[in-house]
Parts: C-alpha cells; sequence; structure tokens
C-alpha cells in the first residue's frame, strides 16, 4: 500500500506531485474518526494501488490546519480529500467516509 504519513507541509507539498492522491485527517481520540479509519482502511485494502496520505491531527495539528488553508477545504476530523492536479475536487467528512463513498470518488470520472 502506498501511503504517505505527514509531519510537515513539505511533505505535502511533495505528495501532491501525484496526479491523484487521497488524503485522510484523523484523531486518534475520536471514536468517530475511528470508525471512519476503519472504513479508509478497508478501502486501502480493496484498491491497495491507490496513492494515499494521511495525518494524526493531534500529534501533527500544524500540519493538520495548514492542509486546511492551502487546499480551501475547511479542516474536519476526521476527513478525506480528494486531490487531482493538486486541487481539491472532493472531500467527506465524519460518516460519510465509507469504503463506498471512497470508492465513488476515486473511480474514474466520466
Amino acid at each position: 500500500m502506498s501511503e504517505r504519513v505527514l509531519h510537515s507541509l513539505a511533505e505535502f507539498d511533495t505528495a501532491m506531485a501525484a496526479p491523484r492522491i487521497l488524503l485522510f485527517k484523523h484523531s486518534p481520540v475520536c471514536p468517530v474518526s475511528a470508525a471512519a479509519r476503519d472504513e479508509y482502511e478497508a478501502f486501502r485494502r480493496d484498491l491497495p494501488d491507490v496513492p494515499t496520505m494521511f495525518v494524526d491531527v493531534i500529534a501533527d495539528r500544524p500540519t493538520a490546519r495548514g492542509i486546511a488553508e492551502r487546499c480551501g477545504v475547511r479542516h474536519e476530523s476526521p476527513q478525506a480529500i480528494l486531490f487531482e492536479n493538486g486541487r481539491a475536487v472532493w472531500h467527506a467528512s465524519h460518516d460519510a467516509i465509507t469504503c463506498e463513498s471512497l470508492r465513488a470518488a476515486w473511480a474514474p470520472r466520466c
């Protein structure tokens, strides 16, 4: 599985060179975030070649907040954001993060 764990905005900038990449923001102290992480991990198992980024919003708060500022998507946790060519094109938070919603977002667009 090709996941990048982000600890800085510089790492985020480097990861954004990918044409498509999915970001998951997670709080290790939140039960809703734990459920969303299970869904995210199921998605990663189903589609192991999808490039992903992960940020712990507690341990790396400045990174999580900085990503929100850079991409223009209000910070939430848990949160998933799909980037295409450096732009946020889809996002979901809380209970809207399911394996199915992540798969649908990742599916090729017509």
